[in-house]
């Protein structure tokens, strides 16, 4: 089936792009999500007309997304969790405990299905964790997982003993958790 590109989708195409997908990907989901239109004649000719104002939206959202990727980048979560003694959680860091996290620190407002962390974090340690702000705008932050909040300062403080600039934002999440 092909359909015209409504945003950027990765690794599918740009704004604007007719591609070939799947028929029941763009049953279930682009089409739903207002993603992409039918590649038919009267939705190009609609397209073109819209075309301008979809591409200063895109221009709009992209921006607003690079203001908060500054905000964000970087950041240190510290997540406390119980755990066995090698380490093993009793549970696993969700995408909804870094995004209550990422809104205490910087008082920025992500969704869940921005939050890419790969597999379950279910064990102790720094975990590199994904935040997609945008099609074309994404950050790393950094999810200290421990057993308690001076446990993740010190982790914290070694790991950015190197980098003054990451210093800077481990202080501002620090006295955040103590007073937690």
């Amino acid at each position: 089936m092909q359909v015209i590109l409504l945003e950027r989708i990765e690794k599918l195409g740009m704004l604007g792009q007719v591609v070939d997908v799947k028929p029941g990907f763009a049953r279930n989901y682009l089409l739903p999500q207002k993603k992409a239109l039918r590649a038919t004649k009267s939705n190009l000719e609609v397209f073109e007309k819209q075309k301008s104002d979809l591409e200063a939206k895109n221009l709009k959202a992209k921006e607003d997304a690079q203001f908060v990727a500054q905000k964000v980048e970087g950041l240190y979560l510290t997540l406390v969790r119980q755990a066995g003694e090698t380490g093993q959680l009793y549970g696993s860091v969700s995408a909804k405990d870094v995004v209550d996290e990422v809104y205490r620190l910087s008082s920025v407002v992500i969704s869940r299905t921005q939050v890419s962390i790969g597999s379950p974090i279910k064990i102790l340690g720094v975990h590199p964790i994904h935040v997609m702000l945008h099609p074309e705008v994404k950050v790393q932050v950094n999810a200290v997982v421990s057993q308690s909040a001076e446990e993740a300062r010190v982790v914290i403080e070694k790991i950015t003993s190197a980098g003054k600039p990451a210093a800077e934002k481990v202080a501002a999440s620090e006295e955040v958790a103590v007073e937690a």
